[in-house]
């Protein structure tokens, strides 16, 4: 996250619900429904939750399919974040794929978490809503 991105879910004592996060994104409200309403309509086994993490002070909204993790979301002023972490043998999959060639290529270019590396998006646009829906495809196809 960048340092012009303020936390706003950073009290640990409040727990985030749709209408405290729609409070907050404001017009994004639409990207986030979209983006929710696809994952229930599309995916079986799918379970969701906000949990409290002291080590970035702030609440994070986790989606997973059984113990597969697809994304994590974390909520800005106006709009929200979504993360997805995919390994090495994702990489294929992702270049082969109609994602922007800008998202292929910070893919390739991130820096590695182990094994691992992030695509991160900030929802701004109505394509971003396209991109995550391919992301979520993408990794729900990874053994």
């Amino acid at each position: 996250m960048s340092d012009t991105e303020k936390l706003v879910l950073s009290d640990p004592d409040i727990v985030p619900d749709d209408k405290l996060i729609f409070s907050i994104i404001g017009n994004k409200k639409s990207f986030w429904i979209a983006i929710m309403d696809h994952v229930n309509d599309n995916y079986k086994d799918i379970s969701s939750g906000w949990r409290y993490y002291n080590d970035g002070k702030q609440w994070l909204f986790k989606l997973t399919q059984k113990k597969k993790t697809i994304f994590w979301a974390a909520i800005l002023e106006d709009t929200f974040r979504v993360t997805f972490y995919f390994g090495d043998k994702a990489e294929s999959l992702i270049d082969n794929s109609d994602l922007p060639q800008k998202i292929k290529d910070d893919f390739k270019g991130s820096k590695r978490y182990g094994s691992i590396r992030a695509i991160s998006m900030k929802m701004s646009d109505l394509i971003d809503i396209e991109n995550a829906k391919k992301l979520i495809s993408i990794k729900t196809k990874l053994k």
